[in-house]
């Protein structure tokens, strides 16, 4: 059997025996579109994050038994085309959710606490300059006793609110696709979760209820306190409108490890001088601790194995 991992970056450097010791194994850095067909011609199964199979490259694979998404999201697959085929996708699901909790807090801490300011302020001498033992020259909140509203309560939201609730803060939630539910917390309307919460996390995947789901408008109905992180998806916060509400004052900062387009240009408005005190941006690394990807090799292997069986 031999398999083909179009965009091994995507995983670095972790354990791959788990799936080259099942067959023939060839894996690419990354891979170009032009390339796909010739990389992957005689291969039984194919293995791909970001890399796309859509209709032309699944027509010209006859020897393909398997696809294997090393992600959640499958919206790079022609599902339709390959079940047509008769040739299996799977996702791997829940591989990261410890990961993208721990990094939507740490988002959420170095907003509240003004980490980034503080680090700079010591580190650029001016601390030393001072000749005073402490500066407060930014505010540094708890969390305890604040709303923390999160949007999305599937896998992640749900542990991004047990964790909310440890630290003492009261957890309302709105369910994007109106199927999570959790009579532990409170269901609020998206108005109302922005109107009241002190802080708020996104863990909702982007499709056509979410696209563009916080603009301008919807910006507009946060306090003028309030802190926004999104580890969903990108295309969920309208960029530009965010840099306007955060310029003009209409929350107090945010934490953003996804983006409309990934890498983000270096001229990108998120990159403006005048707001970066207000901004945390991490470079879509919220799944990627070194255990979720080596969970997600594993899981990846287990599928393949199904086929062999």
């Amino acid at each position: 059997m031999k398999i083909v991992f179009l965009d091994a970056y995507s995983v670095g450097d972790v354990d791959m025996t788990a799936i080259s010791r099942l067959g023939e194994y060839v894996q690419y850095e990354t891979t170009q579109p032009s390339q796909v067909i010739e990389r992957c011609a005689d291969a039984d199964v194919v293995i791909t994050n970001k890399v796309k199979l859509m209709q032309p490259e699944l027509d010209a694979l006859p020897n393909l038994k398997l696809i294997c998404i090393a992600a959640t999201g499958m919206n790079n697959v022609d599902l339709s085309h390959a079940a047509i085929k008769g040739i299996p996708v799977k996702n791997v699901a829940n591989y990261s959710t410890d990961s993208v909790a721990e990094l939507t807090l740490s988002l959420v801490m170095g907003l509240v606490q003004s980490t980034g300011y503080y680090d700079r302020y010591v580190k650029s001498g001016e601390y030393g300059r001072s000749g005073l033992f402490t500066h407060h020259g930014r505010p540094y909140f708890e969390i305890k006793g604040k709303t923390w509203g999160i949007i999305g309560l599937g896998n992640i939201g749900s542990r991004v609110a047990q964790i909310a609730t440890v630290l003492g803060a009261k957890v309302v939630y709105n369910s994007t696709s109106g199927k999570n539910h959790n009579k532990g917390f409170d269901h609020k309307s998206l108005d109302e979760l922005l109107a009241e919460s002190d802080i708020i996390t996104i863990h909702a995947p982007l499709n056509e209820r979410t696209q563009n789901l916080l603009d301008y408008e919807k910006l507009c109905r946060m306090k003028p306190s309030a802190l926004l992180v999104n580890v969903g998806r990108g295309g969920i916060v309208k960029e530009a409108d965010l840099v306007q509400a955060l310029r003009e004052g209409r929350l107090a900062g945010a934490g953003l490890d996804v983006f409309e387009q990934e890498p983000l240009a270096a001229d990108h408005t998120l990159l403006s001088a005048d707001i970066q005190d207000k901004l945390l941006l991490t470079p879509h690394i919220a799944w990627a601790s070194v255990e979720a990807r080596q969970r997600l090799v594993n899981m990846i292997a287990k599928h393949i194995e199904a086929i062999t069986v």
